[in-house]
């Protein structure tokens, strides 16, 4: 199970103060304490005017990078930041995100293929979020077929089914696992990942809901998520269901946590 740590976005009032008074050692503390939680990306969302975007994922990626050194995940629509802040990484990021809709196919694909950059699709169009399993699973045969034409191979492509809020939309959670699953059976070596945290939007106690649903998704097929690594119970809990679903060979990364303490 990878870990995207979540909390460097801009839309978060924090954050989006830190930007704008550039406030180095808040973004800098961020940043090596989701490292250390145990992140394998960072995300990164400026979350600002597109014309000041490029400049502030920059100052971000400039912070991040003095301190930490996993890869990124840059997140952003705007191609003309995509393609200003990926000459300022130090690896090779994950992008986030392409859809059905033609026009991030047209213009943030060809930043993934030139790059050779692992990248999330969203299971939507321009239209909506579709309602069911199976408009889900036709928006991912378009953008799989368009990223196999773009010589982007299935395993840098992770697949979010799109989860939304339990509390509007009864059947959420059912209809996520039920894409997982979908999508796995007929293209086996793409990975799945989503915004673990939307599925309790509005509900009281969101941390239960959120590792309730983070267990039975890993159990359909999930195997990244971008989640807050900080919240030392649902970090526990990924270890332990890695362990109670086989994936903890002789049990060694659950004997290691426990010697560090995470289930204290």
């Amino acid at each position: 199970m990878k870990i995207i740590g979540e909390k460097i976005n801009g839309t978060r009032k924090r954050i989006a103060r830190a930007i704008a008074e550039r406030d180095e050692a808040y973004i800098k503390d961020l940043a090596t304490k989701q490292a250390e939680a145990g992140s394998n990306w960072l995300d990164v969302n400026a979350g600002t005017h597109p014309d000041k975007e490029p400049d502030d994922l920059i100052w971000l990626i400039e912070n991040i990078q003095s301190v930490v050194d996993i890869p990124l995940c840059l997140d952003s629509a705007n191609p003309t930041a995509l393609n200003v802040a990926i000459q300022a990484v130090n690896e090779t990021p994950m992008i986030n995100s392409i859809s059905g809709e033609p026009d991030r196919l047209e213009k943030i694909l060809p930043i993934v293929a030139k790059y050779g950059c692992e990248v999330i699709a969203l299971a939507m169009d321009d239209k909506k979020i579709p309602e069911t399993t199976e408009k889900r699973l036709e928006i991912i045969d378009k953008v799989i077929a368009a990223t196999r034409a773009a010589g982007v191979p299935d395993e840098k492509v992770y697949v979010d089914p799109l989860v939304l809020t339990i509390a509007t939309a009864n059947q959420s959670a059912v209809i996520a696992y039920e894409t997982i699953r979908a999508v796995h059976e007929q293209y086996p070596d793409v990975h799945f990942t989503m915004g673990l945290s939307n599925i309790s939007f509005g509900l009281p106690a969101r941390k239960q809901i959120n590792r309730a649903f983070l267990i039975l998704a890993m159990q359909n097929g999930l195997d990244s998520a971008i989640l807050d690594p900080l919240d030392k119970e649902l970090m526990a809990t990924i270890v332990t269901t890695n362990l109670l679903l086989g994936r903890d060979k002789h049990c060694l990364n659950y004997i290691r946590a426990s010697r560090k303490g995470l289930f204290e």
